[in-house]
């Protein structure tokens, strides 16, 4: 019989993995709290119709990636194939639209797409992201552009910002009709073909090269916004130059979602390939009301995390970690309890096995400990502990009560 293996495109997060993993997390995760975000997990299932309803069925993640099956209930649901829609849906349910007020939140979790494994790209992969409601001002959409910039600083990760915006619904309409006219003359793929009916501003983000040829001509998006839009481009672009955030206009990114308006923002690395984006966003005004809520200005951004974590180099910072052993078999329930008592503030580890000082300290050295303390007969004769602080190359013994 053979082993049972774990499915293609999804891979355990283990040893130094975890590690990496944890840390890129937490430094996100504070960062975020900085900037007035407040953790929230949302459920790794949902209904199908949350994502053909938001993410939009001209998108690739709808048409071919989701996880969709028929659960026992005869309900119609998926994996989550990303998380803001999932945030919406609980920012509605719980009539925080109705609240009034800025409501920010930030997230982390695994996602699931069936695409073509590859290297950064996992079909179970994870996010961190943020997602703020109720702030329609432009300084908002700056406030996120710079949370990104500081992670990726904070990680030592170069990127590039491009920006674009996408319009509303006063300038959209008008700019895809010309869209469509102009797309009409060309020969594009299946895939364009059918998003020039669905969502036409799409085909702008075709990945096939013969499609991105023929579109080098056509309408820019930046060209037909009306004035409320163009003066909140103009402003951002003001307020990232102010603040020392470079960027280029890119005029062709559209995102790979359909509830984007107005701003929408990658950032890319040549570290991991050609002009791949390690993390994106933008604005979506519409989709708290196309999700059932009242209309809500909403704002936010997702890192793929996989794809950052070859290029993390963590801050080296030693982590104090306590061994504490037993030298003989009357120490062993001492060394427990003292084990139980420290670990109230500090990381400790132990071993059950009555094991010599040598062997002791080997093992203690072998899993990183800087500080190991052992009692043996002498020691608990004298209610006292023999501690040495690895670092240092200082040994001591002293009584139990004081350690």
């Amino acid at each position: 019989m053979s082993n049972i293996q774990a499915l293609r495109g999804m891979k355990d997060i283990m040893d130094n993995d975890s590690k990496l993993f944890t840390y890129f997390v937490d430094n996100c995760s504070a960062i975020a709290k900085r900037y007035g975000f407040n953790y929230l997990e949302t459920p790794i299932l949902e209904e199908t119709a949350l994502f053909k309803r938001s993410v939009g069925e001209s998108s690739d993640i709808v048409s071919k990636e989701m996880y969709q099956f028929i659960d026992k209930g005869e309900n119609d649901v998926c994996l989550r194939p990303e998380g803001t829609a999932g945030v919406v849906r609980m920012f509605v349910q719980n009539k925080l639209d109705r609240a009034g007020g800025t409501h920010r939140y930030f997230y982390h979790g695994p996602m699931f797409r069936y695409e073509r494994p590859q290297k950064g790209r996992l079909r179970e992969f994870h996010q961190f992201g943020c997602e703020s409601f109720g702030e329609d001002s432009v300084y908002e959409d700056a406030n996120i552009i710079l949370m990104i910039a500081d992670i990726l600083k904070f990680f030592g990760i170069s990127y590039k910002l491009q920006l674009n915006s996408l319009g509303c619904n006063e300038c959209m309409p008008s700019y895809k009709d010309g869209l469509v006219k102009h797309l009409d003359d060309l020969e594009l793929c299946e895939d364009c073909d059918r998003r020039i009916i669905t969502n036409p501003i799409r085909v702008l983000d075709c990945k096939n090269g013969k499609c991105q040829e023929q579109l080098i001509n056509a309408p820019k998006i930046t060209s037909s916004l009306c004035a409320c839009c163009d003066i909140d481009f103009v402003k951002l672009k003001s307020i990232l130059d102010k603040n020392g955030i470079e960027y280029e206009v890119d005029s062709s990114l559209v995102r790979g979602l359909d509830y984007y308006t107005k701003s929408a923002f990658e950032f890319v690395s040549d570290e991991i390939g050609a002009q791949s984006a390690i993390a994106g966003g933008g604005r979506y005004d519409r989709l708290v009301e196309f999700l059932g809520g009242r209309p809500t200005s909403a704002v936010g951004f997702a890192i793929g995390i996989e794809r950052l974590l070859e290029l993390i180099k963590p801050k080296e910072t030693k982590e104090e970690l306590i061994y504490i052993g037993a030298m003989c078999e009357d120490a062993l329930d001492v060394v427990f309890s003292k084990v139980a008592q420290k670990r109230g503030a500090s990381k400790v580890i132990t071993d059950y096995k009555v094991r010599g000082f040598g062997k002791h300290f080997n093992n203690a050295q072998k899993k990183g400990a800087t500080i190991v303390a052992l009692v043996g007969d002498n020691e608990l004769k004298d209610n006292t502990i023999w501690v040495k602080d690895l670092d240092k190359k200082e040994e001591q013994i002293i009584k139990m009560d004081e350690f």
